[in-house]
């Protein structure tokens, strides 16, 4: 079945480019400013959208994501709340393709088949859940997928070619390569790394393959775009909120991180675009 995140890299393969994909934690650092930040990543011209399910114990996430998710949760953020963020969303964007990532207890306390309903209820095309390896497909990729959801998987610099074909067996709307070794944000990533790791994987899969993990620059980005099919930018963008947070939040200052980050964004949909 074809889908938002489909049409959107075959789109952007026809005008002869790589795709943007940018991460923001859901609730950081508010739901209203969440909203806001939404928006503004499309009207810079962002490709698709991992909006970050917040959870305690990030384990793939490095201290921006870590911060990011804490700050979300001290607010309240919740499950639920991160759903709504996304039906709205997806009420003032049709088109852009919305992925959930994060880790799987939230979801298994909400109840897999009540989460993958009120996803697809609210307009969610996919999901990368981080901590769920192939091997437990049958608790939520295998459902997900019967439902409608994409489920994206994460290939590491490790993932050699005896484990490559597990990973890519269930994998659906893309696949994400982690383009170094740790966590979130902690390193840059290698252009030629990520072109091996490219051919690599390419050699295994047809679905589209965008780079992440390392990626900070409009330089970086547009380098990986070309490398690969798309970038993705997370790290960056939740340091730009955390930076302009006051211990007094105010309106005035929301729209002043809301306008920065679309300021940034633009310098990478423009990078990628050239």
């Amino acid at each position: 079945m074809t889908g938002r995140i489909d049409t959107t890299f075959a789109n952007a393969k026809k005008a002869g480019r790589g795709t943007l994909g940018v991460f923001i934690t859901a609730g950081d650092p508010d739901a209203a400013t969440t909203s806001a930040l939404l928006d503004a990543l499309v009207g810079a011209g962002v490709d698709f959208i991992e909006l970050g399910m917040p959870f305690s114990d990030p384990m793939a996430d490095g201290p921006a994501i870590q911060a990011a998710s804490l700050r979300a949760l001290k607010g309240g953020m919740t499950l639920a709340g991160t759903l709504e963020i996304a039906a709205d969303f997806r009420k003032r964007h049709p088109d852009t393709p919305l992925i959930l990532m994060g880790y799987y207890n939230p979801i298994y306390i909400y109840g897999n088949d009540r989460f993958i309903a009120d996803a697809l209820a609210a307009g969610v095309d996919g999901l990368i859940i981080v901590d769920l390896p192939p091997e437990e497909d049958t608790e939520l990729c295998l459902p997900a997928k019967d439902a409608g959801l994409k489920f994206i998987r994460l290939v590491t610099p490790t993932s050699n070619e005896t484990r490559l074909p597990a990973i890519l067996a269930e994998a659906s709307g893309f696949v994400y390569y982690v383009s170094v070794l740790g966590i979130t944000g902690t390193k840059s990533a290698e252009g030629n790394t990520i072109s091996d790791a490219y051919q690599r994987i390419r050699a295994q899969t047809d679905l589209p393959i965008v780079a992440g993990f390392g990626i900070r620059t409009p330089a970086q980005a547009a380098e990986a775009a070309r490398l690969t099919d798309g970038a993705v930018v997370g790290s960056a963008v939740v340091d730009i909120i955390a930076n302009n947070l006051t211990d007094t939040p105010q309106n005035s200052m929301k729209d002043d991180i809301v306008q920065k980050v679309a300021t940034f964004v633009g310098e990478l949909a423009t990078a990628i675009r050239k």
